[in-house]
């Protein structure tokens, strides 16, 4: 596919492995002493072998009892991959906007998000009572097509051409957003992704995106 440029571009990411380099799930999992068991369940569902939304509550309903101020404590241990802040001033000084959506938690994003100064951004919501969580997830679970429709929302906000939408992911729950895109791009990526992206990035730097939007390069 050619490289889109001269326009406003959307760029869409998947946040656990992609925006950040951890599996957030998987901290408070080694806080709540069911790291091995999260981390399995996690595995199999990046790999579509799971569906994602039964994997979700199941590796939620081992975090019940872990204090809710642990998750202030997590969002600030969280690293940025390689190239993000790059990306994001590159693509806000072209007239762009860099959204993210994630299987992971508002609780642990929304900090993120805000020192990132992204555009948007979703995710799911864990259930507290009493000051720790549940086990619970409270709403509806962001799942694959949860994450294809807050692309096509934020894509009509912004009056952006599907033409003119990158997404980028690495695990089966971001296919369904990926297709949706003008552009797919499998970063560091499942081979299941891989096989059905536009474009595969093995290194992990999500600045080399930019020259796929005439950025750079």
């Amino acid at each position: 596919m050619a490289a889109v440029a001269d326009v406003r571009h959307l760029v869409v990411l998947d946040v656990d492995s992609t925006l950040i380099e951890e599996e957030a799930i998987e901290l408070i999992a080694a806080r709540a002493g069911s790291l091995d068991r999260v981390a399995d369940i996690t595995a199999r569902a990046m790999n579509g072998e799971l569906d994602f939304a039964t994997s979700l509550r199941e590796r939620v309903a081992t975090l019940a009892g872990v204090p809710v101020s642990v998750l202030g404590e997590l969002s600030e241990q969280l690293t940025v991959t390689q190239g993000v802040p790059e990306l994001i001033d590159a693509v806000h000084s072209a007239g762009g906007r860099v959204a993210v959506v994630s299987g992971g938690f508002h609780e642990l994003l929304d900090p993120l998000a805000a020192r990132l100064g992204l555009d948007r951004h979703r995710a799911n919501r864990l259930e507290v009572e009493d000051g720790v969580l549940t086990g619970r997830v409270d709403g509806p679970i962001v799942d694959a097509a949860a994450k294809a429709i807050a692309l096509r929302e934020w894509r009509d906000a912004f009056g952006i051409d599907s033409s003119a939408v990158v997404a980028v992911g690495d695990g089966a729950n971001d296919l369904a957003m990926m297709d949706e895109a003008g552009l797919s791009v499998a970063f560091d990526a499942k081979p299941a992704v891989r096989d059905r992206a536009d474009v595969s990035l093995d290194v992990r730097d999500l600045s080399h995106i930019l020259p796929l939007l005439g950025l750079r390069g």
